[in-house]
Formats: C-alpha cells, sequence, structure tokens
C-alpha cells in the first residue's frame, strides 16, 4: 500500500522559493502567474501486515509531527488511505 503526505507552507509563512519561481516565469514570458508556493509530496510504502492496522492515520500523522513536516511553519495532508 502507498500512502501520500502532502507538505506545504501556512500561509501567513512567507515563500521565498516559490517567489523566485514566480519572477522566473515571468521573465521566461508566462504571464498571468499570480503567485507560486513550493511544497513536497512524500509517497510512503506500507507492508501489508501495517497497512490493515486500524491506526494506520494516526500513524502516518505521527511520522508528519516528528519528521516529515514542521508543524509551526507546514500543514500537511495524507492522502490514499482509503
Amino acid at each position: 500500500m502507498r500512502a501520500t503526505v502532502v507538505v506545504r507552507l501556512k500561509p501567513e509563512v512567507l515563500d521565498p522559493q516559490g517567489d523566485a519561481i514566480k519572477r522566473a516565469l515571468g521573465k521566461l514570458g508566462f504571464d498571468g502567474v499570480k503567485g507560486v508556493r513550493v511544497g513536497k509530496i512524500l509517497e510512503i510504502e506500507i507492508d501489508q501486515e501495517h497497512a490493515a492496522a486500524p491506526d494506520l492515520k494516526q500513524r502516518l500523522e505521527k511520522m508528519c509531527d516528528a519528521m516529515l513536516a514542521n508543524p509551526v511553519i507546514e500543514d500537511y495532508e495524507v492522502r490514499g488511505l482509503e
């Protein structure tokens, strides 16, 4: 089983990397780009035994809080558990 975790900066946190990409897109002639936010996607392969655990979503959220995301400046979303 594969779970996907999407990590993004919180809206109130400045994103200098996203701003640099937005400026570069404008210089390349891609007009109309209002904003860019940079994040990351993590795909986590889970073995069958653990994929069937009833607390899988809580375990993935604990992974995010402990290591995969910085909860002070980032939000995350766990997908692919249906």
